[in-house]
């Protein structure tokens, strides 16, 4: 997980090398755990959610405290399951494990409880796309023998293979999920490389 990674004026996440957008969901309400500065470390928000072949990025319509957007490697979420209960909306509930920066101690970074709620119309087009992708990432990288490490690299799911998996993509007429068919150009071609900057020497 990072907090407030890099957008685009539009609101758009700024992709990584080889990322690859699969869909936006507008409409949602977002909840997690254990973030520094919100009020009681828990964030509550509306806005869209981003997935891509590497991670999940929910974007706030309008900041909360000193949060814009917050991301979730593919690879670093767990416990994931779609809730339906009988009187409140369809949601997925599940962890994320922190990025840790290369320099930093694992151990003062704690693992969030996160909340997706779909509050404006139906999920069957998100829901099947999200645990298909999950999957897929993660059947991917136990075959290139990523899956053992207690910290993979985020990044290491852009290799995952997600064309064939948008061509049968199942849309559901009451979810208003976008399908990025073709990627968004925003407006220029900037690329990251990894999730936290270089430590710069002199």
């Amino acid at each position: 997980m990072a907090l407030n990674p890099q957008l685009f004026g539009n609101g758009m996440p700024v992709p990584f090398v080889n990322e690859m957008f699969v869909l936006a969901r507008d409409g949602v309400e977002f909840e997690v755990d254990k973030i520094p500065g919100s009020d009681g470390g828990n964030l509550k928000a509306k806005g869209t959610i981003y997935l891509s072949n590497i991670r999940m990025v929910f974007v706030s319509t309008k900041p909360v405290g000193n949060v814009v957007a917050f991301d979730m490697p593919l690879l670093h979420v767990h416990g994931e399951k779609f809730n339906q209960p009988i009187f409140y909306c369809n949601n997925i509930s599940g962890f994320v494990e922190p990025v840790v920066p290369d320099n930093q101690n694992a151990a003062m970074y704690s693992t969030h409880k996160f909340k997706i709620l779909f509050k404006e119309g139906g999920c069957g087009t998100f829901v099947p796309l999200f645990f298909n992708l999950i999957k897929s990432v993660r059947q991917y990288n136990q075959q290139a023998g990523m899956g053992t490490q207690p910290h993979v690299d985020p990044l290491q799911a852009a290799q995952t293979p997600v064309d064939e998996m948008m061509r049968h993509a199942y849309v559901d007429p009451n979810d208003p999920t976008r399908i990025f068919l073709q990627q968004p150009s925003p407006e220029s071609q900037l690329r990251r490389r990894a999730y936290h900057p270089a430590e710069h020497t002199m």
